[in-house]
């Protein structure tokens, strides 16, 4: 290793709207650039992380085009999170072999051995790590001299005020590396109030004039009355009747009891999914006011600032694109305590 092999710079592969990065950053590791197929995440990706974005599909980078963009001289980070659409627990039993999305985190692997950065990090559902695929990455890495190793991360372990859980894999070829169990420091699980309790109210399809993210979906006259008549922590069970979807006269619905529910204020939420401005996908409805939780609100769910920017100025809100870039991201403080155990780990190897 050369005198300043303490530095680190990192690629985020798949990066989306930024959140593996922003929380890198936080960390203390520069990133330098961000690769994503989907044009949507330019713009938070560029005006957040401050860094080079290119819109490309992971299967056709190649070595040339990431080697020079790792800052000389520095300890290489290849970080990433490939779309985990096939592995979702929403998929449970269906055969997603076949899906596009299945193959790319054997495109990760190829990458690495086409690189061979001295860390990687990767991020998925917990259902990948018993697919084949996730296997098949494992031993590609192990292959090439890494030591290998991933855990299932509980999000508030990390101080993330959300049930979220996901396998984070760390890979080193300067020595063996630890996933942390927790976030150093992390005193008390995070929740709903600490996070949201004090964004200013809105109403069912209004929006915070000086926070153009902070905007709910409209609710139907159904719904509206739906949300009214749920309490925190509740389910469609206590709701009159009359007010019940016919779904949930059927024996198959009878048990997808956290749809169409509030949140609780003193605990983490749900998963945030890329449906969570919806209130009849989970349980998103505010814990309060009589709508579901805003974009802005599954956004500082998932962990990121109430400052980052996901839109240009006065460019029109679309719920479903924000939702998924806002559902699909990597939680920043999950991606901070990832990017402090590896600086941790480079000054040890490199001391």
């Amino acid at each position: 290793m050369s005198s300043d092999s303490g530095r680190l710079s990192a690629i985020d592969l798949f990066c989306g709207a930024g959140g593996l990065s922003y929380g890198l950053q936080t960390a203390g590791i520069p990133v330098v650039a961000g690769i994503d197929i989907d044009p949507d995440c330019r713009y938070p990706f560029e005006f957040n992380i401050d860094a080079a974005f290119l819109q490309e599909d992971v299967a056709n980078i190649s070595a040339e085009q990431l080697t020079p963009l790792w800052l000389k001289g520095s300890v290489r980070v290849l970080a990433g999170c490939a779309p985990c659409s096939p592995f979702s627990p929403y998929r449970r039993g269906a055969d997603t072999s076949r899906e596009k999305q299945w193959p790319l985190l054997a495109e990760f692997g190829r990458i690495v051995e086409e690189t061979m950065p001295e860390i990687v990090t990767m991020e998925n559902v917990p259902r990948i790590g018993s697919s084949p695929v996730f296997k098949a990455f494992v031993k590609t890495l192990e292959g090439a001299g890494y030591h290998v190793n991933w855990r299932s991360c509980h999000g508030p372990d990390y101080g993330l005020a959300q049930g979220r859980r996901r396998l984070v894999l760390l890979a080193s070829r300067l020595g063996p590396i630890e996933v942390p169990e927790a976030a150093a420091g992390v005193s008390k699980v995070a929740t709903v109030r600490a996070r949201i309790g004090k964004l200013p109210p809105i109403q069912a399809g209004g929006q915070d004039p000086r926070d153009p993210l902070h905007t709910a979906r409209a609710l139907s006259d159904i719904n509206l009355r739906r949300i009214r008549a749920s309490t925190p922590g509740g389910t469609w069970k206590e709701w009159p009747k009359r007010l019940r979807a016919p779904c949930h006269q059927r024996t198959t619905g009878a048990t997808f009891r956290n749809v169409y529910a509030r949140m609780e204020w003193d605990k983490p939420s749900p998963t945030i999914t890329t449906l969570a401005h919806n209130f009849g996908t989970g349980r998103f409805g505010h814990p309060e006011q009589d709508r579901p939780i805003s974009l802005r609100e599954a956004a500082m769910l998932q962990g990121f600032p109430r400052r980052y920017r996901f839109v240009k100025p006065r460019e029109r809100i679309v719920f479903d694109r924000l939702g998924r870039l806002i559902g699909n991201a990597v939680p920043p403080p999950l991606a901070k305590a990832v990017g402090a155990a590896i600086v941790d780990h480079v000054a040890e190897h490199n001391a």
